[in-house]
């Protein structure tokens, strides 16, 4: 991993690079997009460019490898570097883009830095980010393989479901007529369509059916701008596609998936959190899957909850399956399931040697997080699927 001589300078740098990387990352993004506007046209995500939320994902991640490699020198941060590559594959990132990155990356860091970024200082930061970047070319190489490759498909949109006010399921075949390839539950397919001012805009987007269904499903929020714009993307699909429309989509991807264990589960969503939990619960059913699991949901209302006939029918066929929904308004006391307010896993119990599955917004993942490890299940234990990027580790600590 990182040589003795680099690890020392990374470890001593490290608080003057941290508390620098957010200008860092923003000067890397402003070089980059000058050299190269095509890439926040068609490849990155422009609302997330304009509110911030990549810049602290990247800066995130750079700094959180960075204190991985000094602190644990003979490991590897794989969960965090296997989370990135999916994303990375379902985009069609290519290795020579991480050649292009790092040299606007590094020109940022001197001119934020200047006379700090001495030979030393640069060498070792330059192993640091190559070390980095060829652990997830080597990953990416190998999710290309498995599914056949990167690239764009064509399938036609054959149905759409008005989940609820906000959210519509869209479900797809392959416009060439061949076989749905298949997936494992708790995966996403990135969606790239292109808008009115030519920009082809991609998003992902988690399948909402269980493995095994003969159409490709997946289910959007329309995103209605509070802080921000509207979702340029989901704002798109909930306006325009309709039946015979035609999108293209990746290979899926993600690594929220199973491990195959007989351990108990839990599968705890919020809000369009719950499309990959209804895929997992759905192949759950469908093998007949006996051990305990726990469904753990929280909403603003029964009406606001998408996918809710699915979540409780899946369920409904598991042997040992555990119903909890949290809904801030409208729940129903005659509903056995039903809980008002937010989630509260303070008088759930939680079987020993729980593997658990989160996905929702940061904020009650962190929560969810926090009572799980309280209630003894390991952080190992607790896997998670963030929308956008991923800024967990963005905002550690």
């Amino acid at each position: 991993m990182l040589s003795e001589q680099s690890a020392a300078t990374v470890r001593a740098t490290l608080p003057v690079v941290g508390g620098a990387i957010g200008e860092i990352t923003e000067r890397f993004y402003a070089r980059l997009f000058a050299a190269r506007p095509e890439l926040l046209r068609d490849l990155f995500n422009r609302g997330n460019q304009a509110a911030g939320t990549q810049r602290q994902a990247l800066a995130g991640s750079i700094a959180a490898f960075a204190t991985h490699l000094v602190d644990h020198p003979d490991q590897r941060p794989d969960a965090m570097l296997s989370r990135i590559a999916h994303k990375h594959a379902s985009l069609g990132v290519a290795p020579e883009q991480y050649a292009l990155v790092h040299e606007h990356l590094f020109a940022a860091i001197a001119e934020v830095l200047g006379e700090a970024v001495t030979p030393e200082v640069a060498a070792a930061w330059d192993e640091v980010y190559w070390l980095m970047a060829n652990a997830l070319t080597a990953i990416e190489k190998r999710l290309y393989e498995e599914s056949g490759g990167a690239g764009w498909r064509s399938w036609e949109v054959v149905e759409r479901v008005e989940e609820t006010e906000d959210v519509a399921t869209f479900r797809m075949r392959p416009a060439d007529g061949s076989p749905v390839p298949d997936f494992r539950a708790g995966q996403y397919v990135s969606v790239q369509v292109e808008l009115a001012d030519g920009a082809r805009q991609i998003r992902q987007y988690s399948l909402s059916a269980a493995p095994g269904s003969p159409l490709r499903q997946f289910s959007v929020k329309r995103v209605r701008g509070e802080a921000g714009p509207d979702g340029e993307v989901s704002g798109h699909l909930h306006a325009r596609v309709r039946p015979g429309d035609r999108l293209d989509l990746s290979a899926p991807y993600g690594d929220l998936v199973l491990a195959g264990t007989e351990a108990p589960l839990l599968l705890a969503s919020a809000g369009i959190g719950v499309t990959p939990m209804v895929a997992i619960l759905g192949e759950l059913a469908d093998a007949g899957h006996e051990g305990p699991v726990l469904v753990v949901h929280g909403d603003r209302s029964p009406g606001a909850h998408a996918l809710r006939a699915d979540h409780e029918a899946y369920a409904g066929k598991l042997a040992d399956a555990t119903v909890h929904f949290w809904y801030e308004t409208g729940a129903d006391p005659a509903e056995a399931s039903h809980r008002a307010g937010l989630v509260d896993l303070a008088e759930v119990t939680v079987p020993e040697g729980t593997q658990a599955y989160l996905c929702g917004p940061l904020p009650f993942m962190r929560a969810v997080r926090a009572q799980l490890l309280g209630k003894g299940v390991a952080a190992a234990d607790i896997h998670y699927e963030v929308f956008g990027p991923d800024l967990w580790l963005a905002q550690a600590g």
